[in-house]
């Protein structure tokens, strides 16, 4: 059975336009951030500009707009858009509807110009964001809900207005927003305007004359240097680049900041209390003894092995590897090997820059941070796509090597792609001698996850309610992707959600109603019983007048009350140990 066929992203912005219509949204604003989110997700494909602007009908050499764009939006990878947001806030019956059709408008730009796994990866994963993200959200009143981010320059509308009411106009900009596809076009020499102009707006051509300033187009055929690529330690321009600067900065500048050193047994510990992953437990306590050892023949004068302390981590998202990561961090200072012990945690954008030659020096600054430390550079594959990013892994090989003694790289990603990296380069798979693998959670260590994620909360949700999750997770398919211990956070938070909704009529709940979770809130209560029968395990045709009531134990759905022979029993962890 063959999968649904991706559209094209002309078809897929037709379609969200629809949808929008039919949700009474302004069509305009979802082109336009439905256009803007194409352009995050296919930021790093060669040859995705030009492909970009050919299907929104606009000179391909206009490639400034292309990037603009694509940095005003690298949100919206990781979190539902502005209208599907308020959509949700709304409880609208169309919130599905258009998060699917943002679904499709991520998954064809994966397809934009030549992309690599690294692309591919990073649709997906949008897709899955904004599709998740079409489930309506409770609101304390059915009034229209406000967009996020009140108070500053909206990059749509403002407002959702109440179901079956008036549309308001979008108010004209003038240019003001910055993140305008019409302007920034218009502004590259494209004689177009990306939405349909209202007709108070002046011409961004005529403002310019009148300013007596024309900027030039970017020159065909160099890729324009993106927005938030700044360098590390160079001032953002503006607000906005501020908004949209990698997070990498600031999570250095946290990690760097000195703390109390901690025993090799506290933190073996808390690698011990983690749920699941005892393959990799069990390789981190192998790695420690032997670095341990390697230390004290060291000190007694012995000859030093050569031994690589670097490590790859293979596996899905959600299932540890930042968190171990940092433990090996602090391992590795408790043994005296490294003098900080902190993590610094990149991705291919903190490495690469706009032009060739930038990236070396860019990638040169962000090892200079992690000096004392780990270097953490996840979904590494993406570097193995183009000539940028072979100039990040060269920079890379050469930093590890001048740096061996006070630098350890830990690179992670998919088994397939990752090999791709590890081939890139003869250095690489030399100095990757340990490979780490993170299996997916089973469904009972899923379910301890989830508990404690309520827990730390101050949540508590019932045997029924936790059977019910238990469900939901054996009903997801462990493909590449699963977002694991992330799946089991973005239930966790609807169920919140739903519970607050399920008390708006309840002035003084008490103390139990406002920490359990039922099994309505892990599901939507209005499509519970659908849900669930769906949940179900299949009976034989032969055997249906003996099934047994839904939710009753049988040979092939264990009672919630029995764990897999499988499920290692280890205490719950937090999402932040697992996400």
């Amino acid at each position: 059975m063959t999968g649904p066929v991706t559209p094209s992203l002309a078809a897929a912005l037709d379609a969200l336009d629809a949808v929008a219509h039919a949700a009474g949204v302004d069509e305009e604003a979802a082109r336009d951030e439905g256009a803007r989110l194409a352009a995050a997700v296919a930021e790093s494909s060669p040859g995705a500009p030009a492909a970009w602007l050919a299907a929104l009908g606009h000179d391909p050499a206009a490639t400034g707009a292309f990037f603009t764009a694509a940095s005003s939006a690298r949100r919206w990878r990781t979190s539902p858009t502005d209208v599907l947001a308020a959509l949700g806030a709304a409880r609208s019956k169309h919130a599905a509807a258009y998060g699917r059709a943002l679904a499709d408008v991520a998954r064809a730009a994966g397809r934009l110009g030549s992309p690599g796994p690294h692309v591919a990866g990073a649709a997906a994963a949008t897709a899955a964001v904004q599709q998740s993200g079409g489930a309506p959200a409770p609101a304390p009143a059915p009034a229209p809900a406000a967009f996020p981010g009140a108070g500053r320059a909206p990059s749509g509308p403002t407002a959702l207005p109440a179901a079956g009411g008036p549309v308001a106009a979008r108010p004209a900009t003038g240019g003001a927003d910055p993140f305008d596809l019409g302007d920034l076009l218009a502004a590259q020499g494209s004689l177009d305007a990306l939405r349909r102009t209202a007709p108070e707006v002046p011409s961004v051509e005529s403002i310019l004359d009148a300013l007596g300033a024309r900027p030039t187009a970017a020159p065909s055929g160099t890729p324009a240097a993106p927005s938030g690529t700044t360098p590390v330690g160079a001032p953002a321009g503006g607000a906005d680049a501020t908004a949209t600067q990698p997070a990498a900065t600031t999570t250095t500048e946290a990690a760097v900041e000195e703390e109390a050193p901690r025993s090799i047994e506290e933190l073996l510990a808390e690698l011990d209390a983690l749920t699941g992953l005892t393959r990799v437990k069990d390789e981190i306590h192998r790695q420690t003894e032997l670095l341990r050892v390697e230390k004290l023949r060291t000190e007694a004068g012995l000859t030093r092995p050569t031994l690589t302390r670097h490590l790859v981590f293979l596996g899905n998202p959600g299932t540890g590897k930042t968190t171990v990561a940092r433990l090996v961090a602090g391992i590795y200072r408790a043994l005296g090997l490294l003098e900080k012990g902190h993590l610094v945690e990149v991705d291919r954008s903190e490495l690469v820059a706009g032009y060739l030659g930038q990236t070396a020096v860019k990638t040169s600054e962000v090892v200079a941070t992690a000096l004392g430390g780990v270097l953490f550079v996840d979904e590494a594959y993406g570097l193995a796509e183009d000539q940028y990013g072979a100039e990040a892994i060269n920079t890379l090989v050469k930093d590890m090597e001048d740096h061996r003694d006070e630098l350890v790289v830990i690179v992670a990603g998919y088994p397939g792609p990752m090999a791709d990296f590890l081939a890139t380069n003869p250095g690489l798979e030399s100095r990757f001698s340990t490979t780490i693998t993170f299996e997916d959670y089973a469904d009972a260590e899923l379910r301890d996850i989830f508990a404690g994620m309520a827990a730390k909360s101050d949540f508590e949700p019932t045997p029924e309610a936790l059977d019910v999750f238990a469900r939901l997770a054996a009903a997801q398919p462990r493909t590449e992707g699963f977002g694991n211990a992330r799946w089991a956070r973005n239930v966790l938070d609807a169920a919140i959600a739903r519970h607050a909704w399920r008390l708006k009529d309840t002035e003084a709940p008490t103390i139990d109603e406002l920490r359990l979770l039922l099994p309505v809130d892990v599901v939507d209560g209005e499509g519970a019983l659908a849900l669930l029968a769906t949940l179900d395990p299949p009976v034989a045709d032969d055997t249906q007048d003996d099934a047994p009531t839904p939710g009753a134990p049988t040979d092939d759905a264990p009672s919630s009350d029995v764990a897999s022979d499988d499920a290692p029993e280890t205490a719950p962890s937090t999402a932040e140990e697992n996400a």
